[in-house]
């Protein structure tokens, strides 16, 4: 019996191990579909497109909060406008006396670049110009205008650059123009007085009126009449205004430099001087470009022209 009762015992006990386990085990369960349930509730109670909501947090402060210290802010001036400022102002400036006896002004201007002010010799202002070289451009000045250079104010621009420069030049024009209610003479628009002008260039000639025309003359026949008929003629690779090869740059330039009133001709323009290099070289007997005539003559070319430029011969050259 004692036997019987024991096997019952244990048999209850496994029989409520096991419904506690399957009790526990649907709390867990109940409790897992809960909270997906109520996912489920929040998520589907905003619409699919509308954006998943965020919940701030408000942290507490520090302890020891770091201070924070709170200055106006105040914009940089910008580094031409310092410049400027460096510059002593027109009025303070001394003036510089320009006279044919220490042959002007050059002497005791400084060379740097920075602005400058001349004025005639009643003590009017003229010209108020920016420079490179303010020893140079004065001294340029009284050689073209002496009339009107009676002194000149300097002010020397450290490190300068186009910005620097123009604004240094613009404070003293608005100092002027603030104590005198005008502009200066050579500063008015069309005022070409003190302001050099660019030559216009002329254009290249052309041999023939076009690669389709039947010529009726040899080519070797226009270029004879072309380089007979005209003072100075260069024939060089490209347009006179920009070259295509150095030794037609360097040619050009050299002319140019010497004021030479001289006619080019594009030797690579195949449309309207067509066939013209190679006829070009039996008719002067030379193998390369370009190629300088003076009064129908071959002068020869860039190493010639260079070194005659070199010497200082070119001047007599063209004036004959």
């Amino acid at each position: 019996m004692q036997h019987s009762l024991k096997r019952r015992n244990e048999t209850d006990s496994c029989f409520f191990l096991s419904r506690y386990r399957h009790r526990s085990s649907m709390a867990t369960l109940n409790l897992s579909s809960l909270q997906a349930l109520s996912s489920h509730r929040l998520c589907s109670s905003f619409p699919q497109n509308t954006p998943t909501p965020s919940f701030n947090f408000q942290l507490k402060p520090s302890i020891n909060p770091r201070p924070i210290s709170l200055k106006p802010y105040v914009s940089e001036k910008p580094r031409a406008r310092v410049v400027a400022l460096a510059v002593k102002s027109l009025g303070d400036t001394e003036a510089l006396a320009v006279s044919p006896e220490n042959d002007g002004p050059a002497g005791e201007l400084p060379s740097g670049a920075g602005v400058y002010a001349v004025y005639d010799t009643n003590g009017d202002v003229q010209f108020i110009g920016l420079s490179r070289n303010i020893a140079a451009s004065v001294a340029a000045h009284w050689k073209s205008v002496p009339e009107l250079c009676g002194s000149v104010k300097a002010g020397v621009v450290d490190e300068p650059d186009r910005e620097t420069l123009t604004q240094a030049w613009k404070s003293w024009m608005e100092e002027y123009i603030k104590d005198s209610g005008k502009v200066p003479p050579g500063n008015e628009s069309g005022n070409a007085t003190w302001v050099r002008q660019a030559p216009k260039r002329k254009p290249d000639l052309r041999l023939t009126p076009g690669r389709r025309m039947q010529l009726t003359v040899p080519l070797e026949n226009l270029i004879d009449g072309l380089v007979k008929e005209n003072k100075v003629v260069a024939f060089i690779k490209g347009p006179r205004s920009a070259p295509l090869c150095g030794f037609s740059q360097r040619v050009i330039a050299i002319l140019e430099n010497e004021g030479v009133d001289y006619e080019s001709v594009n030797v690579l323009d195949e449309e309207y001087n067509y066939g013209l290099r190679e006829t070009l070289k039996k008719y002067s007997n030379w193998p390369t470009f370009p190629q300088i005539f003076v009064d129908g003559e071959l002068v020869g070319g860039c190493d010639i022209l260079t070194s005659m430029y070199e010497k200082g011969e070119l001047a007599s050259l063209f004036k004959k």
